[in-house]
């Protein structure tokens, strides 16, 4: 292999371990593709998009994951929303009491056949993309490519979407506090953060007032649910404060049909039940 760049010669070897029209689909994706494909790929999807069998898909980016091309991931999903409540490289990490959900407000108990996804990152080594460097990510990137699983079938005009399902997000580095200031609509709001996975619900309704309203949302523990506090359509002042050690991104969205429907779009997704059924895993 005289040469070769070293990713070319992993790419060779791939073509030779899996189905060679397989490892170059792949390979080209890799090449061509933008960062937010690379990153928690969903085998069956690319499958289905590619026009190949998804067992031979699966094998292919199982022997890439073996030669160093991509990290596998196991996410566990919430089956209401649709984001990751939890990520490992391993299944060992897959913890077996209830997850919360704070952004659906419920806790669930893992099943590997509903709400373990088995997805495929491209390696830093190989091509560096945003995601390898989550803290620097803008919010709408981060929910759109980690916070969200790969079940979610998100529109290619995610932004568009994200422009009238979200308020007001913002950068909120570790110890720092921001003001928003925003008029409320008479809507259900959820202030979110996808990092820590904390939840506030303002149920806004009734006369509409003039009068600034004020509340203070405090980061500080993963999974906190907040009590929800009801509001009243009208200028409010919205105190967040990050007593955390990482960098946060809070959103405030409006929680309507919009947001509900995105959050139904579903699609197949390589489940770890499927995966540790396959014949190449357990020969891997």
């Amino acid at each position: 292999m005289g040469g070769m760049s070293e990713t070319q010669a992993m790419f060779a070897l791939l073509r030779q371990s899996t189905d060679a029209s397989v490892a170059e689909a792949i390979e080209r994706h890799v090449a061509d593709a933008p960062d937010r494909k690379l990153v928690r790929i969903n085998a069956l999807a690319f499958a289905a998009e590619k026009g190949f069998d998804p067992e031979r898909v699966i094998a292919a980016f199982l022997h890439a994951s073996k030669i160093g091309l991509f990290e596998m991931s196991w996410n566990v999903l919430c089956p209401g929303c649709g984001g990751v409540l939890d990520s490992g490289t391993t299944l060992k990490t897959v913890r077996s009491d209830a997850y919360a959900c704070t952004l659906c407000a419920a806790d669930y108990e893992p099943t590997l056949d509903e709400m373990v996804e088995v997805t495929f990152t491209v390696a830093p080594r190989i091509r560096r993309i945003e995601a390898h460097n989550p803290d620097a990510m803008p919010p709408m990137e981060y929910f759109r490519q980690l916070y969200f699983g790969s079940e979610l079938d998100l529109p290619e005009d995610f932004d568009r979407l994200w422009d009238s399902i979200a308020l007001e997000s913002l950068d909120l580095p570790p110890g720092d506090k921001a003001i928003v200031s925003l008029h409320l609509p008479e809507k259900f709001i959820i202030v979110f953060d996808p990092v820590t996975h904390s939840a506030q619900f303002l149920d806004v309704k009734g006369e509409p007032i003039k009068e600034r309203q004020s509340f203070t949302v405090i980061f500080e523990t993963e999974h906190a649910q907040h009590q929800t506090a009801e509001m009243r359509p009208g200028p409010l002042r919205l105190s967040l404060e990050n007593r955390t050690d990482r960098r946060l991104i809070p959103t405030i969205f409006i929680a309507d049909q919009e947001l509900h429907d995105m959050m139904h779009n579903r699609r197949p997704f390589l489940t770890a039940n499927r995966l540790l059924s396959n014949q190449t895993f357990r020969d891997l």
